[in-house]
């Protein structure tokens, strides 16, 4: 079957199951923050390397320098990022941690409102309490009844998680300003997945190995299965999971995405509670529940209507019928006006 042939929500939720399992193998391989980032970057290299090879060789064009540097740029808030969220597993959990980490639903419009401009949609004002009044609840910052919430320090995991969305909206960013219009060779030439990725990861391997010096915080352990873990970490995430949901995510609808952003959440609490034993109390589980909510109707809003573009018209030869002619000259206008209405509109993956 080829790849055009299956259909793109089959291809992200496989994404989204890959990366859902991120929190789990980190936690599972027992090492140090910094090593593990370093360790899910550095072994998905090669591959990623191999890949954006096979691109070249397919006919995909050489990243500009803008777009190489700006990825790498990228790639030192996802070492931040990796590393944050390994504090955060400790602290709260590897599924609560995970499903904290999705406010990064609303900071991502924020961030582009303050820095480039963009009004964000109505509903993320609507989703904005829901979201937070489930931070709460996760964190545990509400004692009702004398439930003791899960974690070793829930409130700091809440914190940590916290930071956590804010580096990758800022990753995200930067991701999407390396692929933007601007910094591409030719008007409408996209960049190479694979190539962008790969630039992206060698800047967060080089990152997390220089913070790792900085902290003095390489600690491997037994060196088995630890590697094991980190190994099938760097497949199924970083290189799997993401290429996957890049490839899929700009032929879905809005609405189709809110439901699939679901799964990486949902699915880490799923598989932190059989694999790692993690049993969240019933406040928790409920501001699992309104956080999740809160990215459903984050992303089910209409985006803001996109600034009218002005296309010139493009002398067609008279070849043709004037009647043909015509059609042809209306189907190359629509065409442009779709094309610049695509490159405005917001990016919802790296």
């Amino acid at each position: 079957m080829s790849a055009r042939t299956v259909p793109p929500t089959a291809v992200a939720t496989a994404g989204a199951i890959c990366i859902s399992s991120s929190a789990v193998l980190m936690k599972l391989a027992g090492t140090s923050p910094c090593v593990t980032a370093f360790g899910r970057c550095a072994f998905a290299l090669p591959v990623l390397g191999a890949l954006a090879w096979i691109e070249r060789r397919h006919g995909a064009p050489r990243l500009p320098s803008r777009t190489r540097w700006l990825a790498r740029l990228a790639g030192l808030f996802l070492a931040g990022d990796l590393i944050v969220w390994s504090h955060a597993i400790s602290a709260i959990g590897a599924g609560l941690s995970t499903v904290v980490g999705n406010l990064q639903v609303l900071i991502v419009p924020v961030l582009a409102w303050l820095l480039l401009g963009e009004r964000p949609r109505r509903s993320l004002v609507l989703a904005s309490p829901v979201m937070l009044a489930g931070l709460v609840l996760v964190g545990g910052l509400t004692d009702v009844g004398g439930v003791r919430a899960y974690g070793a320090d829930p409130r700091l995991g809440a914190v940590y998680g916290v930071a956590v969305a804010v580096i990758y909206a800022v990753y995200i960013l930067t991701l999407r300003q390396a692929t933007s219009p601007a910094g591409r060779r030719s008007p409408g030439a996209r960049p190479a997945v694979a190539a962008v990725l790969f630039e992206a990861t060698a800047g967060a391997t080089v990152a997390s190995a220089v913070a790792g010096l900085a902290l003095n915080e390489y600690r491997l352990g037994p060196a088995w299965p630890a590697l094991g873990w980190l190994a099938l970490l760097a497949l199924t995430s970083q290189v799997i999971g993401w290429l996957l949901i890049t490839v899929s995510m700009p032929r879905l609808p809005a609405g189709m995405i809110g439901a699939l952003l679901l799964v990486q959440p949902a699915g880490s609490v799923t598989l932190s509670y059989v694999f790692l034993g993690e049993r969240p109390s019933v406040l928790q589980l409920v501001g699992v529940v309104l956080v999740l909510a809160g990215v459903v109707v984050a992303v089910s809003g209409r985006a803001p209507a996109a600034p009218e573009v002005a296309v010139p018209e493009v002398a067609v030869p008279e070849v043709a019928a004037p009647g043909v002619a015509s059609s042809r000259r209306r189907t190359r206008i629509i065409r442009q006006a779709s094309d610049a209405a695509t490159e405005v509109s917001p990016s919802k993956s790296p």
